[in-house]
């Protein structure tokens, strides 16, 4: 199996793989004589169904017995509150500086004895979805909390007999040494300091929210959070560190396989903030110019940096409603759905309100039937990545030729920010706001995802791009645009070349975007914009005490670009 779930006598103790106080503490809640184990999607939904508030919906699953459901399934709808969204605020890691693991396995323990008074139920998944990579997960949650547990099955792989073969049939992850996920959730609790727990080693305690990572024994434990996107990306987060630490790059972005019309295939990674186009570029069809297209994923995926493979962690999406009109075909394959408005059509069938009415984060998960050219594992190497940036001084594309500033750029992904932000007295707001790799859920020092980004790029020469999606020099780049310099990249018609004096950025000039290195203004701008990436890699020098502090090769690149781009003024 590819994590480990049962242990032999002598390979149980302190100090010993999969063993820590943080684990010890939230696994054996999973054995405790209330907890109930729903072992079936068929379970799952039921049990949804029933929960007190759900809106069964006349919507139909679409081919919902594929997915281990009864034909006659509905779409469920359930909201959460006032709670719509991710509070990032509320992530502890445990490694990180200013984390006092102590004081938070005491709010863990705490909140496991207060759980003992309800019904707890006791779900497994898969996340990775072949036999190269596959991770068990578990989740307990309490009773009333069935729609966070059935989408979490749905997200996620359930145990088909078809996984469930291919999981005994799996490499070990880690030598055997990777521990099964354990993640404990309370969405309900309501944390107060009493004897022995000091709320104050929250990350904000007036909020009462918590989720507390341990990647290194992998657990977690989520407490007062009732969005279900805090159980997605902290299953995701888990998964990606197990990934880290095995030799894979963990990436939050989209893949696709391009077969071109000589039989050759091209694989694009794609890798932005949201918002950013990085979901359109990666099931862009392309109007059919290509004899087949393969779709991994366009959120959660590993590449595995010794032969470029590439595995998808889930199965489904998890996408905004507002982006499908309430009669949009594509709604055909929604699972379930939160945080949304219903009403009643002209048959008088219960219907979900798609646009975003309610609150600003309609969700639905979708099913990998929404995506017919989708597969669970690209076994082509990767053949580049793309950055995609709302960096209004790049053009459409460039190219990075070397390896440390491929990276770096990665590390310094960044977009402009929104004008409806409000900031405070003295920030520019131009510049640039940075995520980087875009991937806000990383629980491992920076440098990991450098060193693995530049591997491809330096040993396994994997391409790298940027493209802004955004606007260059207050002219909007198009969809069209940025589609027509994909497909020139993957049909290798890109004609790049040296780019002023950038000893390592080629330039594919686009028509109406071509940059004027003669114009001061525009120089200026791009040298402040490079500027904004170096000040931040100096700032990781001593940022959480260096924590994400990465090497000196890292900022020589950026500082080159920087001093390069000075030339021209």
């Amino acid at each position: 199996m590819s994590t480990k779930a049962y242990y032999n006598i002598d390979e149980i103790g302190a100090g010993k793989p999969g063993f820590s106080k943080t684990r010890s503490i939230i696994e054996a809640a999973f054995y405790g004589n209330n907890v109930v184990k729903v072992n079936t999607l068929k379970e799952a939904y039921e049990l949804a169904k029933n929960s007190p508030g759900t809106i069964v919906t006349d919507m139909p699953v679409y081919r919902g017995e594929e997915f281990g459901l009864e034909k006659d399934a509905k779409v469920l709808l359930f909201n959460d509150g006032a709670i719509t969204g991710r509070y990032a605020v509320a992530r502890r890691i445990a490694g990180e500086p200013g984390v006092n693991c102590e004081e938070l396995d005491k709010v863990a323990m705490d909140a496991v004895y207060e759980s003992r008074w309800k019904t707890m139920y006791h779900a497994e998944v898969y996340a990775g979805l072949d036999s190269e990579f596959m991770v068990k997960c578990h989740l307990l949650i309490p009773e009333g909390e069935e729609n966070i547990l059935y989408s979490w099955m749905l997200n996620f792989q359930y145990m088909s007999d078809e996984y469930v073969k291919m999981y005994k049939n799996s490499k070990p992850v880690g030598d055997g040494k990777e521990a099964d996920i354990y993640i404990f959730s309370d969405p309900q609790w309501n944390g107060s300091d009493r004897p022995g727990v000091d709320l104050s080693c929250l990350s904000d305690p007036a909020k009462k929210t918590l989720c507390y990572f341990n990647t290194e024994t992998n657990c977690a434990c989520i407490l007062g959070m009732r969005y279900f996107g805090e159980h997605k990306k902290g299953t995701l987060t888990l998964a990606w560190a197990i990934a880290n630490r095995n030799g894979y790059a963990s990436c939050h972005g989209g893949q696709k396989e391009y077969t071109l019309d000589d039989g050759s295939k091209y694989v694009a990674a794609v890798f932005g903030l949201s918002g950013s186009g990085k979901s359109t570029l990666t099931h862009a069809k392309h109007d059919g110019r290509y004899p087949a297209i393969k779709v991994l994923h366009d959120d959660a995926f590993i590449i595995n940096t010794d032969t470029c493979a590439s595995v998808a962690l889930e199965p489904t999406y998890f996408d905004k409603t507002a982006d499908y009109p309430c009669d949009s075909e594509d709604n055909k394959y929604l699972l379930t759905v939160q945080n949304c408005s219903a009403t009643v059509d002209e048959d008088g069938k219960v219907v979900i309100v798609t646009e975003d009415i309610r609150n600003g984060n309609g969700r639905a998960i979708k099913s990998k039937l929404w995506s017919p050219n989708r597969v669970d594992k690209i076994d082509s190497p990767v053949n580049a990545i793309f950055w995609i940036m709302k960096d209004p001084t790049i053009p459409p594309v460039v190219r990075l030729k070397g390896a440390s500033l491929a990276s770096v750029m990665g590390a310094t992904l960044a977009t402009k920010r929104s004008s409806a932000e409000r900031l405070k007295e003295g920030v520019d707001p131009n510049a640039l706001v940075v995520e980087p790799y875009a991937n806000p859920f990383r629980t491992y020092p920076l440098v990991n995802d450098y060193e693995k980004f530049k591997k491809l790029v330096a040993d396994k020469n994997v391409d790298c791009f940027i493209i802004n999606t955004g606007e260059f020099m207050g002219k909007k780049v198009q969809k069209e645009d940025t589609l027509g310099v994909l497909e020139a990249v993957v049909e290798g018609k890109a004609d790049f070349k040296k780019w002023g004096p950038f000893e390592d950025i080629e330039i594919f000039e686009w028509d109406g975007f071509v940059p004027d290195l003669n114009d001061k203004d525009y120089v200026s701008q791009l040298q402040a914009r490079m500027q904004d990436r170096l000040n931040y890699v100096k700032n990781l020098d001593t940022a959480e005490g260096g924590y994400n502090k990465l090497p000196q090769d890292a900022l020589d690149a950026i500082q080159r670009v920087v001093d390069q781009a000075g030339q021209l003024k």
